[in-house]
């Protein structure tokens, strides 16, 4: 069976919501991007990532010059299977939208940005705002977890791509400036936001980042990536110009360096707003920069969450104790922050194609790309994260960091 989307050009407007829930609050921030539900129920997690591929939910008997889609089944139920077992325990989940190329000319011209590299040298691409695709899919999606069909599940958050400030990469729509990828991007988010907001009248969504602040990513020029701060700054201009409405920060502040899970001990950051990188040694700066007056909504400070981050684990006999410390550090560090509502770690499993990165809470198998092995030290820190066992079990990781407090 397959699903026919036909896109009605007439939007309701806010009060017409199929929901008028208000967005839950949880009793902490621990999340996770979940691979294995039992699991990460387990743990205890109260907030949980889940990526959708755009490009995959396309059928190619869509007619999108007509404004007619067709959306693939399988794949929307296999989301649910997902989804429901999370949300139905109370978890908050949090879709992350994502624009991967497929390699089919046809598909990706209706999916993809009409600029986006031909080469496929990119990981990911800006969406398509030239059709109604996007409009169709969101519209879709947000009607099927708003609430009103409790068999598919609930999503609470909305994550509008991945990483948009390193365009290049994660955002692709060619070679263009920060002027222009902010604009683009502006456009998508505001028709996915409004498509959200016809089903759910306080569902949030998110822009974005990786944890380059006042620098952009090194190697690449100013047309492929941009600092992070200047990208918001900007996108958040474009969206007051237009018409100003709710977006949300998804921030990825991992250590300056990927490799080295040392969080304490990052040297090229600073605590002002000019620093190279946020990270969580001054994700402060985050949101003291977010505190601006013209970034308020409504005179309401924007929410935070960090949808995905992870700590190396270094094969030396202190490899696992250091990622374990690592996510002390970063669970005390956000504690101090009011306006920080998640922690979403990345990884369930260590992943083998990931740069050489062990970020898991699980060793992978040998021979396998992500299929769980045996527990790291961080998976019993974590199951204890928000637990009355947090504190003795974070103290006893302090003087791995060479703090004398968690304060410091």
């Amino acid at each position: 069976m397959r699903h026919l989307l036909l896109l009605c050009l007439a939007f309701a407007d806010f009060a017409s919501a199929q929901s008028t829930a208000p967005f839950p609050t949880p009793p902490n921030q621990k999340g996770l991007q979940v691979q294995m539900v039992d699991d990460a129920l387990a743990l205890g997690i109260h907030h949980a990532g889940v990526n959708i591929n755009l490009t995959a939910l396309l059928d190619m008997k869509s007619k999108p010059e007509t404004g007619e889609f067709v959306f693939n089944q399988n794949y929307l139920a296999s989301l649910d299977r997902q989804i429901k077992p999370l949300s139905d325990r109370g978890v908050l989940v949090y879709t992350i939208l994502i624009a991967y190329p497929s390699k089919d000319p046809a598909r990706d011209g209706i999916v993809l940005h009409p600029g986006h590299r031909k080469d496929h040298k990119f990981s990911v691409s800006a969406i398509n705002t030239t059709n109604r695709f996007l409009d169709a899919v969101i519209s879709l999606l947000a009607e099927r977890w708003s609430g009103a069909h409790a068999e598919h599940g609930r999503v609470w958050g909305w994550i509008i791509g991945n990483e948009v400030n390193s365009h290049f990469l994660w955002n692709n729509m060619g070679l263009v400036p920060l002027e222009t990828a902010a604009s683009e991007y502006e456009k998508a988010y505001r028709i996915a936001h409004t498509a959200i907001r016809r089903h759910s009248q306080h569902a949030r969504t998110y822009a974005s980042f990786d944890h380059h602040w006042a620098s952009s990513m090194h190697n690449v020029s100013a047309q492929e990536a941009t600092p992070g701060r200047d990208f918001l700054d900007t996108f958040a201009r474009l969206v007051r110009e237009r018409g100003d409405f709710d977006w949300n920060v998804a921030w990825h502040p991992y250590p300056e360096d990927l490799g080295n899970p040392r969080a304490w001990a990052d040297k090229s950051i600073t605590t002002d707003d000019n620093s190279n990188k946020v990270t969580f040694k001054n994700l402060q700066v985050l949101a003291q920069h977010l505190a601006k007056p013209e970034l308020l909504f409504q005179g309401k400070h924007r929410r935070i969450i960090l949808s995905e981050q992870g700590f190396h684990t270094l094969l030396t006999p202190d490899g696992e104790k250091l990622q374990a410390a690592a996510y002390a550090y970063a669970w005390e560090k956000i504690q101090a922050l009011p306006t920080v509502d998640a922690f979403i770690y990345h990884r369930h499993v260590d992943h083998a194609h990931e740069g050489g990165l062990r970020l898991g809470l699980w060793r992978n198998a040998p021979n396998s790309i992500a299929d769980p092995h045996s527990k790291k030290l961080i998976y019993d820190l974590f199951k204890k994260a928000g637990t009355p066992e947090w504190r003795a079990a974070a103290d006893a990781l302090l003087p791995v960091t060479g703090l004398k407090a968690w304060n410091q």
